[in-house]
């Protein structure tokens, strides 16, 4: 698609009814002649008919949703076989090396942080229509680390395999140093259940405290 030719079709896919609001309304300013918003969807399910009956040129895609998140969304729009000229872009708050490596791997072309501005999302999404790889900076270099071998992604991925999605949240909010307050607050939950959450992780993954944990987070790039 030659850029300025026509029109990049989106569909927008996030959990959060008020962010989408927020992306459409950026690319609605941004992206006026530039960009096309067919529909926006919440969950995997959604999205998966929105992709299909849409076909768009790219999607904007959360890692995290209901349902099996970003990679699940890509895997069953491909198995199906529907829209293989669909391309798609990653905007998620998560900056984790393995969230960044799991969402390329699963067929994404690039990957993007929230903190991104309208007329930035704007050209990321002209790019990946065109074919091309974006990533924000420090993410392309968990890319590079990736598949040079500094980051032994395996590893990684058996690892996190052993612990749940809210116990993978906790575990990264308190290798970032939240308190278990803060942490309990920030994912709605009571301390209590943060510090059972706590007790799992640091057994599953056999360390023995908070300053262990933060180094072996670290240590896999995932803060």
């Amino acid at each position: 698609m030659a850029e300025g030719t026509s029109l990049v079709s989106v569909v927008i896919v996030d959990d959060h009814a008020m962010f989408r609001r927020g992306v459409r309304a950026e690319l609605e300013s941004a992206g006026r002649g530039r960009v096309s918003i067919l529909a926006e969807a919440a969950d995997v399910d959604e999205a998966v008919a929105a992709v299909s009956e849409h076909r768009p040129d790219v999607v904007l895609l959360d890692v995290h949703l209901p349902g099996g998140g970003g990679v699940e969304v890509m895997r069953r729009v491909t198995a199906s076989g529907a829209v293989p000229e669909t391309r798609y872009l990653a905007l998620s708050v998560s900056d984790a090396a393995e969230d960044v490596i799991g969402t390329i791997r699963g067929g994404a072309r690039g990957y993007v942080t929230k903190t991104i501005t309208g007329p930035e999302l704007v050209q990321a999404i002209g790019r990946v229509a065109e074919g091309d790889a974006v990533f924000s900076p420090r993410l392309a270099g968990f890319v590079l680390d990736a598949f040079s071998g500094s980051i032994d992604v395996a590893a990684v991925d058996e690892d996190l395999d052993r612990l749940t999605e809210r116990e993978r949240e906790v575990m990264r909010l308190i290798a970032r140093g939240y308190a278990y307050k803060e942490v309990a607050k920030e994912l709605f939950i009571s301390i209590k259940t943060v510090e059972t959450h706590m007790s799992s992780v640091l057994r599953k993954l056999q360390l023995s405290s908070r300053h262990e944990l933060t180094r072996w987070a670290s240590d896999r790039r995932l803060l």
